[in-house]
């Protein structure tokens, strides 16, 4: 094995050594785990990690490559991406890049040769811990001090959702939709669209005026970082739409949803990421397998005070995966009916969805 080129420090000064296969940056985030086997790209790319550093669980990583079609979003903003092996001679009729050069080119770091497998269970026993990407020989004292003079990020959606409305049409359209960007993976537009609906995309800050204004059959509020806490002008947003259009929260908009109707917000630890979290619909008794990627929940004793009903649940922990409230057409899931990456079990909602805005 070659000499370690970078280091992985946590906040608390233990310290992983590997080998640098990105970007050279120094970079400072949150350390999240995901046990996804495969969608390594959409994982890289979907604006909920932002500003994250990613263990993967998988062993690993690059294998089939980067291909031109398969981003949920056009600029990757992740921290840093740690993998126990990275492959770069990917076998894929598909790729045009390998993992390492998508990450120099949008200045991510990456680091492989770690022991993962001490890293996830680090994590799964601790609350939101920090970390720095740093040179190997950059003392841990000055990589600890880095990390605590680096403030907490409070505006990541403000960071990842889009700057102005834009839209996304379909051939024999049957239904308008407009999607609330709060850092959305380009596969619910894509899903949308299968759907038959044309969608207009509207960045996080437009108001329930200008929302009704495009008279839209139901409105999509999406997938995001951070806590929902930290969106009242969102929230206040849902509340004014409540009973005027039809709606569907994914799992940042599930939990601004939550909030509109008077519900709390829990952190849980560890977070749920990965394509592989069993969820119950208590209507159907159906067991559904799940992509998913939060530190939040949905407190369930709160919801008992609102409009609002449990759908499902997580099987592994119990917290609430979907909600619904009937009379006023609004239903939410915390985790990802587009699956990418993921199991398609849960695709249905999309057709739920379009059912309530007829």
């Amino acid at each position: 094995m070659k000499n370690p080129e970078k280091k992985l420090v946590l906040e608390d000064g233990r310290e992983f050594y590997g080998q640098g296969f990105a970007s050279n940056e120094e970079r400072v985030g949150e350390l999240v785990f995901n046990t996804s086997m495969v969608g390594y790209q959409e994982i890289l790319s979907d604006p909920s990690y932002a500003d994250q550093i990613i263990v993967m669980t998988y062993p690993l990583i690059g294998n089939y490559g980067i291909t031109d079609e398969d981003y949920e979003t056009k600029f990757p903003k992740i921290g840093g991406m740690i993998v126990k092996e990275n492959n770069d001679s990917p076998s894929n009729f598909r790729y045009t890049k390998t993992l390492a050069e998508v990450l120099e080119e949008n200045e991510i770091p990456g680091i492989s040769g770690l022991d993962t497998r001490m890293l996830t269970r680090i994590l799964r026993d601790s609350r939101g811990i920090r970390a720095i990407i740093t040179d190997a020989d950059t003392p841990t004292e000055e990589a600890v001090a880095k990390i605590k003079a680096h403030p907490r990020p409070k505006d990541l959606v403000s960071k990842v959702s889009c700057k102005k409305r834009w839209f996304a049409r379909t051939a024999n359209c049957k239904h308008d939709i407009v999607a609330i960007d709060c850092g959305m993976k380009l596969n619910m537009v894509r899903s949308l669209n299968y759907n038959g609906c044309n969608v207009t995309v509207v960045p996080y800050t437009t108001s329930a005026e200008q929302i009704l204004d495009f008279n839209p059959d139901g409105v999509l509020i999406s997938n995001g970082p951070g806590s929902p806490e930290d969106l009242p002008e969102v929230v206040e947003t849902l509340k004014q739409l409540r009973g005027k259009v039809p709606m569907f929260g994914i799992c940042l908009g599930h939990q601004l949803l939550a909030l509109a109707y008077g519900a709390k917000i829990c952190e849980i630890n560890p977070g749920h990421r990965g394509g592989n979290h069993p969820v119950k619909d208590l209507k159907s008794g159906k067991v559904l397998i799940t992509a998913q990627n939060h530190g939040f929940a949905v407190d369930k004793e709160s919801v008992k005070a609102t409009p609002l009903e449990v759908t499902h649940i997580n099987l592994l922990d119990g917290t609430v995966e979907g909600l619904e409230c009937e009379k006023e057409k609004v239903i939410s899931v915390q985790f990802h009916p587009e699956s990418a990456p993921g199991p398609q079990d849960s695709i249905y909602l999309f057709d739920k969805f379009i059912e309530m805005t007829r």
